[in-house]
């Protein structure tokens, strides 16, 4: 039982076709519109999903390149390899903060201002997995634990979509939908700095190519270009022989990269569509809890929900912050001389593409082109810094050769840790 309901919890398609089904249910629709819109969340999400899948198996390819090409070992920040490994040492802890967690989250949005129902299931699932690591290497247990960690968990699924609400208002032009996932603070900083340096009248999205250049005003195939010369460099740096033998089974190793970076963008286009599909569904059903249960609550959704405002800055924010990672990585190489054992965070190309698109839309919204770039590369410089100073608190998992990439992951986790640490734990 507690497996099934882990499952169910741990799985975006399914808890939010749940909720979809909830409001329907509360607002007395028709058993086929009731039907419909489950059904349809489910599908959108799982569109999303399978686009995500396509971008991240693109993807891998190009770290592993990276990598190799240019001879630079250390940490790649990635949340699935954190939590896999976690979960096999603290998967009883996880399910139980998660759980109460989302019961905390709902609390919280009835009885405070905070009024966000935090629906991006996996992220929730990563944060209570990290919560229990850190309580645990704290020397928390038992109980205890798992209160403390629901009631954290709680707070930051109704805290941050807060902090992010109103550069969303902007984003969208509507109050209807909040923002739920955990690198918001990633995304308010990239906004400040959009503010600061740029012009928000000048938006990425009113870039006047040439008239030659007009093809690039499809996103899929801007993507597609600016992509494929990217996977061209890291295939040439890490030469033909290595590609062929051991990621393109002998296809030679340009025509590889070439379907690759296509395929990326093929997974952009993917996750587009599925955010369209939720959104249709989601926001009308999402009325029924919010009236009845918790007044003028707003659901909290995944970061591709603000792709389709900005598609051009969606590839300036995942260009400027792999940018600032490469940047924060030579700064850490420098630093490692004087500071032996400093972890050196290489930029991973899934947290830079999902956290750096979405940064690119929040510096857009107040900075336009300058705000995009600048704040996608500031966000980019603080996912390569945040890493190396939430190690010492992961107990164990501190050894491992991957940790959380995500800024929010890493704010939470430092500031738990060193609470620990004040309480003598």
């Amino acid at each position: 039982m507690l497996k099934f309901i882990t499952d169910v919890l741990s799985v975006p398609a399914i808890l939010v076709g749940i909720i979809s089904m909830v409001g329907l249910l509360v607002q007395k629709k028709s058993g086929p519109d009731i039907l419909k819109g489950t059904v349809k969340t489910i599908l959108g999400f799982l569109i999303l999903g399978g686009g995500a899948g396509i971008v991240v198996g693109a993807l891998s390819s190009f770290g592993v390149m990276f990598q190799h090409g240019f001879g630079i070992n250390g940490v790649v920040p990635h949340n699935e390899a954190i939590v896999a490994l976690a979960l096999k040492t603290y998967g009883t802890q996880t399910a139980l903060i998660m759980a109460f967690g989302m019961v905390m989250n709902i609390v919280i949005a009835r009885l405070t201002p905070l009024k966000y129902i935090f629906l991006t299931g996996h992220h929730t699932l990563y944060m209570a997995c990290m919560i229990a690591a850190i309580l645990t290497a704290g020397g928390m247990g038992g109980a205890s634990l798992v209160i403390v960690g629901s009631v954290v968990l709680g707070f930051v699924m109704a805290f941050f979509p807060a902090i992010a609400q109103p550069t969303m208002r902007k984003i969208t032009g509507t109050d209807d939908v909040g923002f739920g996932h955990f690198s918001t603070l990633g995304y308010v900083f990239s906004a400040w700095v959009g503010s600061l340096v740029g012009d928000r009248e000048k938006s990425t999205e009113d870039i006047d190519f040439p008239q030659g250049l007009s093809f690039l005003r499809d996103s899929s195939l801007a993507v597609s270009l600016v992509m494929a010369v990217l996977y061209f460099i890291v295939a040439l740096a890490s030469g033909q022989g290595f590609v062929e033998k051991e990621l393109s089974g002998g296809q030679h190793f340009l025509v590889f990269a070439l379907i690759q970076a296509i395929t990326f963008a093929g997974g952009v286009y993917v996750i587009l569509a599925g955010v369209r599909l939720v959104l249709a569904e989601i926001v009308p059903a999402f009325t029924g809890i919010a009236t009845r249960i918790v007044p003028n609550a707003k659901p909290a959704l995944d970061c591709p929900v603000v792709y389709p405002y900005a598609p051009n800055a969606v590839l300036i924010g995942f260009l400027s912050s792999f940018a600032g990672g490469v940047v924060g990585m030579m700064v850490l190489l420098l630093l490692d001389k004087s500071i032996p054992g400093l972890p050196i965070i290489l930029p991973g190309v899934v947290p830079h593409f999902f956290c750096g698109a979405t940064a690119g839309v929040f510096g857009n919204a107040t900075g336009g082109i300058r705000g995009s770039i600048c704040g996608a590369f500031a966000q980019g410089l603080l996912i390569t810094f945040l890493p190396v100073l939430l190690m010492p608190v992961l107990g164990n998992l501190g050894f491992a050769n991957t940790t959380f990439s995500d800024a929010d992951f890493g704010a939470v986790g430092i500031i738990l840790g060193n609470a620990l640490r004040w309480f003598g734990m």
